[in-house]
């Protein structure tokens, strides 16, 4: 490890993880209320199981991506972290915050939550992703304020790199639009059209900056490439994504009061989307094909490309199915809706989350070419039954996707069935997903054995010293 500050970034992937794994149980619990609406009730009702789960994903992702930077920004700017002990400070106030409000959600009713938290004096509440007390959020805006400052001032005093700059901008663009989540205007029209400005914009646009800064910072610590060639395809990609992830934003709009051209804009520039997606995949395999080493953690290489090929399928492929707006009139909030936001949330975020913990964790451990063979191949395992678990999970809501649209939207009035009598035909593709649900737990499982493993057997390479001085 070049800079003793990287190791700041060790408690914010362990926690991260932690997080992980609590959301795919609440997510395992909801897959059962979907077959039987009774499991958990009333200790843990469906609407606090799918809070805490939706929840847990956007704060365990936040720790994903300030843990990556801390590892990433020192190496990248080649000095030390600006303030270790603000990383410290900015750490235990979001756990503090994040477990505070998770415990809120399953121990308190909603409104109770809302009245304790005097939600009257500035409501920000009630809004699906932004459920989070007021206090809450001013203390993720004071969190990412303190990171963006710590990350920045990092980059000011060192060495400016393409990867840094992207990278900051992207943080920089999550801190700023999530302010919008303080907006809760009377108008329906108005609170979703601004609604989306966190939700869109934040995994549509700035995330894929910070996504393209990580995946490209991985593929050059494995592959050897010239920074150069690497640092041109990032700007080709990144510029794609925010041209059609900015203006693509319309596609969220066909139904919620908006003037009618986002119909037409919403659904090119949206349509436009898969590019960059496809443009990573190349790019990641590209680099893999012309390194000029091979770098013995195998495993993080295999990341990099799984999280290229997942990030298409996902917000490019499952994306596209039903972005256009003569498909959306159909399939607008259906299960085809769940399959996109699975796959892709899965295939763009966790796994280069997980890309860079595999990377980064060894070298904190003081195993620099990556962990032992052994700990590789149980990762591996885990890597696949993930992928494997994720693409079974996508597939069944797709298929429930397209036959509740069949039964419950296309047919002539009065022959439609209701929501409720289609969820029970749609149960067999419930059961489904939820064994694959198990099958994706248990590629968690594996995931996280490989760093018992690794830390049981933590043998070099026998050429790592060589590798090194290479």
């Amino acid at each position: 490890m070049k800079y003793e500050s990287q190791r700041i970034a060790k408690p914010y992937f362990v926690f991260a993880m932690m997080l992980f794994a609590g959301q795919i149980l609440f997510g395992l619990l909801m897959g059962l209320q979907y077959i039987n609406g009774d499991v958990g009730f009333p200790y843990i009702p469906f609407n606090a199981a799918r809070m805490v789960h939706t929840n847990l994903l956007i704060v365990w992702m936040l720790f994903g991506f300030m843990g990556a930077s801390y590892f990433l920004v020192p190496e990248e700017a080649e000095t030390e972290l600006y303030s270790p002990l603000l990383a410290k400070i900015t750490f235990w106030v979001f756990v503090v915050a994040g477990v505070a409000t998770i415990l809120g959600y399953l121990l308190v009713p909603y409104a109770e939550l809302a009245r304790i938290t005097k939600n009257e004096l500035f409501p920000t509440m009630g809004r699906e992703f932004l459920e989070q007390p007021t206090i809450t959020k001013i203390g993720i805006v004071l969190v990412c304020l303190s990171f963006v400052f710590n990350i920045g001032m990092t980059i000011l005093r060192g060495r400016k790199t393409v990867i840094n700059m992207v990278l900051i901008t992207g943080l920089i663009g999550l801190a700023v639009f999530y302010l919008f989540s303080f907006y809760n205007p009377d108008s329906l029209t108005l609170d979703k059209y601004f609604w989306w400005f966190v939700v869109h914009l934040w995994v549509e646009g700035v995330w894929e900056l910070i996504l393209g800064a990580l995946l490209a910072f991985v593929l050059i610590k494995v592959t050897g490439v010239d920074r150069e060639h690497i640092e041109k395809w990032l700007y080709v990609i990144i510029a794609m994504a925010l041209i059609s992830g900015l203006i693509g934003m319309g596609h969220h709009y066909f139904w919620v009061g908006p003037p009618k051209y986002w119909l037409w804009m919403g659904s090119f520039f949206s349509a436009l989307e898969p590019v960059p997606f496809f443009m990573m995949v190349v790019f990641a395999f590209k680099m893999v094909k012309e390194r000029r080493r091979e770098h013995n953690n195998k495993i993080a290489t295999t990341w990099a490309k799984g999280t290229a090929v997942m990030a298409f399928l996902g917000a490019g492929v499952w994306g596209f199915l039903h972005t256009l707006a003569p498909v959306n009139y159909y399939t607008h909030g259906s299960q085809l809706t769940a399959a996109h936001g699975h796959l892709a949330f899965f295939g763009a975020y966790a796994m280069v989350v997980m890309c860079m913990i595999s990377y980064s964790m060894p070298v904190m451990n003081g195993r620099p070419q990556g962990n032992s063979v052994q700990a590789q191949k149980v990762e591996r395992i885990g890597f696949w039954l993930m992928c494997i678990g994720m693409l079974g999970i996508t597939f069944a809501l797709t298929a429930a996707g397209i036959w509740q649209v069949a039964l419950q939207r296309i047919p002539e009035a009065g022959k439609a069935l209701s929501f409720m009598a289609t969820q029970e035909v749609l149960k067999p593709f419930y059961i489904v997903r939820l064994g694959f649900g198990l099958l994706f737990t248990a590629g968690v499982a594996a995931y996280f054995a490989s760093f018992v493993v690794a830390n049981k057997n933590g043998k070099q390479y026998p050429d790592a010293n060589a590798t090194l001085a290479e």
